[in-house]
Formats: structure tokens, C-alpha cells, sequence
């Protein structure tokens, strides 16, 4: 063998292993991305605002330790503008052009059971932080590979059902559904809760999201003899509902789901805003000492524009952001990989971590990808602009 032949063989290996040596000190120097696709405009912007705050906190204590697997954390956002095709777009773009670790989705349930398919078919994590619809973690599929930090609806019915006859003596409510996935799913849980407990309604009526007359849908309840409403809707239809009931002089009790915290609802509903009660998994009211302090603190040096609790509402997409991130940072510190089948695996190994809204135990398994239940749901209102308890 000629010598200039044996060098070549014996310089080649080499030259191949300090090429990977570079790429992978590269690849180490690069930020890890996370991705979010959520209601960023229109009237439910204020969620998005929320989740992207809870990230952001959650991200600055992350990179301030050193990151996740020695790599700084960088959150990537698009605007899905509550639309599922656009939300499914997005989704695929920052999966595959950006090659996010992890997707976080918003508000909407009809925009993210739009990404579910996508997820478990190509096998990347998809975190939910807001949009309850049962359907999003229970998805039939072998391998799911959605998880969620949020209230569920098929829970949520009960807790509904349940508060209503315990605060109003409810005996025969009428439901208000907006008209789309996410009211098909609580329709099946109120059904579900109310059956279970003998109990009859009076009605159900459909809303669409740019109804601005509900008097039609509200007087045939009324006269089918609803003593109270279960209403499931975002903010626009939701005080398009309270504005309704105005109108008419209908003074009925309103128990609804989450809906009305995405926004500006207080002051589009007007006065009697005040009277819708719905379901929260956090308020910053009840949580100003320890870890709650501490991240109010970090939001009000983060975002100047923050001065009093009136300022961060809705708190609820705050906390199940933040919560969700350190329980994603921890899964793939478990994973030691960016690869989703990994980081899948990862969620199922946490063994606990102290967060903002509880302590969660072994919150993640093949069989339960919802971190959070019944126990975990309070009622709120809105008094002057803050979202607070309703016994408070």
C-alpha cells in the first residue's frame, strides 16, 4: 500500500470523528425550542397572553439553571386565531421546519383535537394547558402522546352539576352550548351528571362564537322552566349571554365552565358579570406565600405592565402553563434526548414535582395523561376585573 493511500485511510476516520465531535458541540450550543400554538388575537387573546407569561416564567427559572440537557430553552409562538386549520398548520411548521421539542397548545378544544392526529401519528409530545375538551387525552390512540396541565370536561360536568345543586338548588337546568366540539363534549358530561343523578333539563340551545342576540335560544328555556343554566362558551358568547338575560329580566343562576376567563368578559358581559360562576384551577388570591409569591414576583418584573392582580388575569392560564413546563423540563431531563418517543417516556417517569397549583405525585402513566382532577377545581367570579372565589 502506498503511503499517500495509508495516510488517507488512517486520516479519514478521524476527520469523521472530529466532524461529529463539532456537530454535536454545535448541537449542544443551540437552543432547545418549544412551540406554542395559541389564541394570540381577537377576543380571547388575553389566554394566550396568559400561557405565554406561565411559559416565559417557567422558562427564565429553567435557563437560569443551566437549561434542559445543557441547552438554553427558547419558546417559539403562532397565532392559531382560534381556527383548527390554521392551528394545524402551524403545528406542522414548528414540528417539522423548527423541530420543536415539545408543542403547547391554547384555548381552543376544536383547535387542538385539529393537532391530536398529527401528534401520535408523528410521535412528537403535545402538552394542553387550556382547552378541556375529554376527547384531546382520551383519543383512542395505541400510543398517545398528548398530556394536559388543564381541567377536563367529562370532570368539570360533574363539578358543575354538583355545585349547582349544593349553592342554587338547581333542579332543572338549561344548558347553553356554544356549537362546536368543545360543547359536543360537555353536552355528553352534563348529560352524563345529570342522568346519573335522576334529574331532568329543561333544554339545550346552541350559540355560535359571533352571536350578538340570545333572547331566542334564553326565552325557550325560560319558558321550558330552566331554574338555573349550564353554560359552556368563550368570552364573546358569554357575555353576549349575561347581556341577553339583562334584556329580558331574567335573574337566573349561571354556573359556568371556563370559558368566560379568556378574556375581556368582565367588561363585555357589563355589570352582572359578577353573577356567572365558573370553574378555575388557580387564582393568585388564594396564593401569595411561597411559590405563588414568588411567581408574582417574577411576572411583575418580567411584564412592568403588571401592578395588581387585576392585571394577570386569567391567572389559570398562568399557572397550568408554568406547572406544565417544569413537568416538561423534567421529562426530557428523564429522556436525555429530544426525541418524542423518548420524552413520552420521560412524562411517565416523573416522581414528583412541588408546583404551582399542588404537588403533583407520579402525575403522568400510559393510562392517565391528565395531571390534574376534581380535587383540583375551584369556583371563581369576576369583582372588579379580578377573577377571585366566589366566597370571597
Amino acid at each position: 500500500m502506498r503511503l499517500t493511500t495509508r495516510i488517507k485511510h488512517w486520516f479519514l476516520p478521524l476527520a469523521a470523528t472530529g466532524l461529529l465531535s463539532l456537530t454535536s458541540l454545535a448541537h449542544a450550543d443551540d437552543p432547545l425550542k418549544i412551540g406554542l400554538v395559541a389564541s394570540l388575537s381577537g377576543q380571547s387573546a388575553k389566554s394566550g397572553e396568559a400561557i405565554t407569561r406561565g411559559l416565559t416564567i417557567a422558562i427564565d427559572e429553567i435557563n437560569a439553571k443551566g437549561g434542559i440537557l445543557g441547552r438554553q430553552v427558547e419558546l417559539l409562538r403562532r397565532d392559531d386565531e382560534s381556527n383548527p386549520n390554521k392551528g394545524l398548520l402551524a403545528a406542522r411548521e414548528l414540528v417539522q421546519r423548527e423541530e420543536v421539542a415539545v408543542l403547547f397548545g391554547g384555548l381552543d378544544t376544536p383547535v387542538s383535537l385539529a393537532i391530536v392526529p398529527l401528534a401520535n401519528q408523528m410521535k412528537f409530545p403535545f402538552m394542553g394547558v387550556w382547552a378541556a375538551g375529554t376527547p384531546i387525552t382520551k383519543n383512542g390512540a395505541d400510543e398517545n402522546y398528548v398530556f394536559r396541565v388543564s381541567a377536563v370536561d367529562e370532570l368539570v360536568d360533574e363539578a358543575l352539576v354538583q355545585y349547582g345543586i349544593d349553592e342554587f338548588g338547581m333542579k332543572k337546568p338549561g344548558m347553553v352550548l356554544i356549537n362546536n366540539p368543545w360543547g359536543e363534549s360537555n353536552e355528553k358530561g352534563f348529560r352524563h351528571a345529570l342522568e346519573s343523578r335522576d334529574m331532568e333539563w329543561a333544554g339545550i340551545e346552541r350559540v355560535e362564537s359571533n352571536d350578538i342576540d340570545m333572547v331566542p335560544q334564553l326565552s325557550r328555556l325560560k319558558a321550558a322552566g330552566a331554574d338555573s343554566l349550564l353554560m359552556v362558551a368563550n368570552v364573546a358568547p358569554s357575555a353576549q349571554v349575561v347581556k341577553s338575560l339583562d334584556r329580558m329580566g331574567w335573574d337566573v343562576p349561571i354556573i359556568s365552565h371556563w370559558g368566560p376567563a379568556g378574556g375581556r368578559f368582565s367588561e363585555l358581559a357589563g355589570e352582572n358579570a359578577a353573577k356567572v360562576h365558573f370553574i378555575q384551577t388557580f387564582t393568585f388570591v388564594e396564593n401569595q406565600q411561597g411559590k405563588g409569591a414568588e411567581v408574582l414576583a417574577a411576572l411583575k418584573q418580567r411584564y412592568p405592565e403588571i401592578k395588581d392582580l387585576a392585571d394577570i388575569t386569567p391567572a389559570v392560564g398562568i399557572a397550568n402553563a408554568y406547572d406544565a413546563m417544569h413537568l416538561t423540563a423534567l421529562a426530557i431531563e428523564n429522556a436525555g434526548s429530544t426525541e418524542g418517543p423518548a420524552i413520552r417516556k420521560g412524562y411517565f417517569e416523573i416522581a414528583e414535582y412541588d408546583g404551582l397549583i399542588k404537588s403533583y405525585l407520579k402525575p403522568f402513566s400510559p393510562e392517565q395523561t391528565d395531571a390534574l382532577g376534581p380535587d383540583d377545581y375551584l369556583f371563581t367570579h369576576f369583582v372588579d376585573g379580578r377573577i377571585v372565589p366566589v366566597d370571597q
